[in-house]
């Protein structure tokens, strides 16, 4: 019995109570996403991590789960996409407890590489579940909808119990909330989701799994050294190994009869479009979330549960606007309200670009809130196109390139963007010793006298503050840039009206 079919027989309540345990996994990266920004200057005042390190710290989370999304998304229509979820979500839940009580700045990076690797099989899983879980397309267009805001969801409650944590107890505590989502995801999932895999995937290919796994982590690891240190020997080895590596993988889809993906995909014009334009539009906003945390909490002196509430606007807005992008399609188009989103997102960055140590809380929450409309509507409808424009047994490897895109856009836009962050910061006439990071600096300006203290601070804050708003400013082109590319390749898109 298909999937498809034993979720007909089960009926409409049993198709949403098996949806439920996927929302229950977005919510289990989501979370894990935003407490590690909230949490960001307690690391760098306990493990005094380099400014690099930080950024690893940052980013090799997104760059391993990158690196394996393929992997795993060929893998679960393989070995069925359910038993790769709970598999995943038990050793999410481990890998989160040994980053919790890591050490060292080493062994912290150590453990999010690992939980990148248990990551990897969640996404490309619930998503491919939802194709197949959901056989009407209104249905599944309001699933992915849910699906989103369950994401925001999971980003808005991690800031506020995550900057409770730690108002109380050690930095490692954040990441611990992740145990018990797993321990009732594991045990329900098992329960409700219906199994399903590619019906006829052909046999696995290691071969193809290699390449995919050196040529992404290869190049993004080029990409981000170069950003941050410039073009060095190792640096350039390391993007001609990841880019030539990507180039076989490619071509050696194209000849075997059962491709670990099928990169025929991208001769869909929908299909590489919305990806390439998740890619664009998450690097540019990734840095500015990241770091807009530790504006909150060093620049504008909030105590990490207050610096939580004031992102509230953008993922409230995010979670209502995700359930209604669906709506929004069928009294529009998919063009206008796809290529709106991105654009609206882009306008509330370009906002951003006037920000100064003392800008007001108003002016950062109303563009917060535009922010949140036009992610949830951006990111909700690209993920719906995604899914509909390949057949049900190509699910998890679309969803996988989908996310793909998207975790490679949040590395690099964490590793570009920062790196601007960092930049601007250093470049400021700081003593050497604070150059580091502004963390770095708010301790060492604890120690000294009023006069020195508040000079040091002055400084400091206004670099990152600087660094911040040039950032945004980039981010902002690079989303309108998106959405100006979309209103061209959808224009002859269907109309669902």
């Amino acid at each position: 019995m298909t999937a498809e079919l034993a979720m007909q027989r089960r009926g409409r309540t049993g198709r949403w109570l098996a949806f439920s345990v996927l929302v229950l996994a977005v919510l289990l990266i989501a979370v894990d996403a935003t407490v590690l920004s909230l949490a960001t200057p307690f690391i760098s005042r306990e493990l005094g991590p380099t400014g690099t390190q930080l950024l690893w710290i940052g980013d090799v989370y997104s760059f391993v789960l990158a690196g394996l999304l393929v992997t795993m998304g060929s893998l679960g229509d393989r070995i069925g996409r359910k038993k790769l979820l709970l598999i995943g979500a038990t050793a999410f839940g481990v890998a989160s407890a040994l980053v919790a009580y890591a050490p060292s700045a080493e062994l912290l990076i150590a453990a999010r590489a690992l939980l990148g690797v248990a990551g990897a099989t969640l996404m490309p899983s619930t998503l491919a579940l939802i194709r197949n879980i959901f056989a009407d397309p209104a249905e599944r267009s309001t699933a992915i909808g849910i699906w989103a805001a369950g994401a925001s969801a999971g980003t808005a409650f991690g800031p506020v119990v995550g900057g409770f944590l730690l108002e109380h107890f050690w930095w490692g505590s954040v990441f611990l909330i992740n145990v018990p989502v797993m321990a009732v995801l594991v045990p329900v999932g098992l329960w409700l989701l219906p199994e399903s895999r590619d019906p006829a995937p052909g046999p696995w290919d290691p071969a193809s799994v290699g390449l995919s796994l050196i040529g992404m982590i290869g190049t993004v690891y080029a990409i981000k050294e170069a950003a941050v240190h410039g073009l060095r020997p190792d640096v350039a080895a390391a993007a001609v190994v990841g880019v030539g590596s990507l180039i076989v993988f490619a071509r050696r889809q194209l000849r075997l009869p059962h491709p670990l993906i099928d990169v025929r995909l991208f001769r869909h014009r929908t299909f590489t479009g919305v990806v390439g334009a998740n890619l664009v539009s998450v690097l540019g906003l990734a840095g500015l979330v990241y770091f807009l945390s530790q504006y909150f909490q060093l620049v504008a002196g909030y105590a990490p549960l207050k610096a939580g509430l004031a992102e509230l606007p953008a993922t409230i807005a995010s979670t209502v606007s995700g359930v209604l992008a669906g709506a929004l399609v069928r009294r529009t188009s998919m063009r206008i309200a796809l290529s709106g989103g991105i654009a609206l997102t882009g306008l509330a960055m370009a906002a951003l670009t006037v920000l100064r140590p003392d800008t007001g809380y108003p002016l950062l929450g109303a563009a917060l809130f535009v922010l949140g409309v036009g992610v949830g509507i951006a990111f909700t409808l690209a993920s719906d196109v995604v899914l509909s424009s390949v057949p049900k047994e190509q699910a998890g490897a679309a969803s996988a390139v989908s996310e793909t895109a998207y975790e490679l856009g949040m590395a690099l836009g964490i590793a570009t963007i920062g790196s601007i962050v960092t930049g601007v910061y250093r470049s400021a006439a700081l003593p050497a010793e604070v150059r580091e990071s502004l963390a770095t600096a708010v301790d060492t300006a604890a120690r000294l006298p009023a006069a020195r203290s508040a000079e040091l601070l002055e400084t400091a804050r206004a670099a990152f503050t600087d660094g911040l708003a040039i950032a945004s400013g980039i981010g902002a082109v690079l989303l309108l840039a998106s959405a100006a590319a979309i209103w061209v390749v959808f224009r002859d898109y269907p109309d669902r009206r």
